[in-house]
């Protein structure tokens, strides 16, 4: 019997109820589009406008655009951010872990079709992928491994709206705030003031990005509120936080602006982030490691790109069709 089908006793037989699952599904899916309308009625922007203001923006501007009907509070990211960072440090990893979670791969990027699919890509883009390497010394094959992993060569870039996730974020200054969209077992007495102390260290993490947001699209001259990205607020084909890309974008097709939606941009982009960060000719796979998790502070996609790096420079050496 599944948790969510009700039964109906008769002669001693126990029958599941036709619609039972029907009626909690729907209830549940019900009850969640309210919590979700609840949230975003009562959401309170005043905080937040009041401290951009206080940053140099225009007040009547942030009053305009947080009064949008799509400016929605969304709790779900900070909570997502903090159930992350506490299942995290429940499991903090020893050096035995770690040494077994350097041989971790995530494998759905190493199999013969997503190579074969990477180095169609940088075979398609040569020229491009190789005035990169000549110009920041990062090697092709772990421009286009990032890539793939990101966004899938660019085919799915997000569709959250960056500025709501942000904000959201931004505005849970405190555990209070968000404490009802938490699951009841993931605070304890234990680790409450961790959770009170990261909560904090993420708003005003969020309420950077979001400035940062704010002056990408004010000196491009885009609708804040247009662009789409992940869940916690990346964007474009190289997945940068809106920080980045004034620190590392690069207009790499010369038409005045930096678009992380656009192919030479973003490419340009991830190998000077990489260049940025350390990276330099001749480096050993444990320097290479840890520029590649200044990209994403993860021991495991570190090893992916450059395991994914690694195939795709044999199968560009081998010049012949996967079978």
């Amino acid at each position: 019997m599944t948790p969510y089908t009700k039964t109906a006793v008769s002669g001693g037989i126990t029958r599941p109820l036709r619609h039972g699952p029907f009626i909690l599904c729907g209830a549940a899916l019900l009850l969640l589009l309210l919590g979700q309308a609840w949230a975003a009625a009562t959401a309170d922007w005043k905080p937040l406008t009041e401290r951009l203001t206080a940053d140099g923006f225009n007040r009547e501007a942030m009053e305009t655009l947080f009064s949008r009907p799509e400016v929605l509070f969304e709790p779900d990211s900070m909570a997502g951010k903090l159930r992350a960072l506490v299942r995290s440090r429940s499991a903090e990893p020893d050096s035995l872990f770690e040494a077994a979670l350097r041989k971790i791969y995530r494998r759905e990027y190493l199999n013969p079709w997503a190579i074969g699919r990477a180095n169609s890509y940088l075979i398609q883009n040569k020229s491009l992928l190789e005035e990169i390497t000549t110009r920041y010394g990062v090697p092709k094959e772990i421009v286009v491994s990032i890539l793939l992993i990101e966004t899938h060569l660019g085919k799915n870039t997000g569709n959250r709206r960056v500025f709501n996730r942000l904000a959201s974020m931004a505005s849970a200054t405190a555990l209070e705030i968000i404490q009802p969209h938490l699951d009841v077992a993931l605070l304890t007495p234990e680790n409450e003031e961790f959770v009170r102390r990261r909560c904090r260290e993420k708003s005003d993490w969020a309420y950077g990005e979001l400035k940062a947001l704010l002056n990408y699209a004010a000196q491009d001259r885009i609708d804040p509120l247009a662009i789409r990205g992940s869940i916690y607020g990346a964007i474009g084909l190289c997945q940068f936080m809106p920080s980045n890309i004034s620190t590392y974008g690069v207009d790499a097709d010369g038409d005045g602006r930096i678009d992380p939606f656009a192919k030479a941009d973003a490419l340009h982009s991830i190998a000077n982030f990489l260049r940025g960060h350390g990276w330099r000719e001749g480096m050993d796979r444990d320097e290479q490691h840890r520029v590649i998790f200044a990209y994403n502070h993860s021991t495991v996609y570190a090893d992916t790109v450059l395991a994914v790096a690694e195939k795709i420079r044999d199968r560009d050496r081998q010049g012949r069709p996967l079978r």
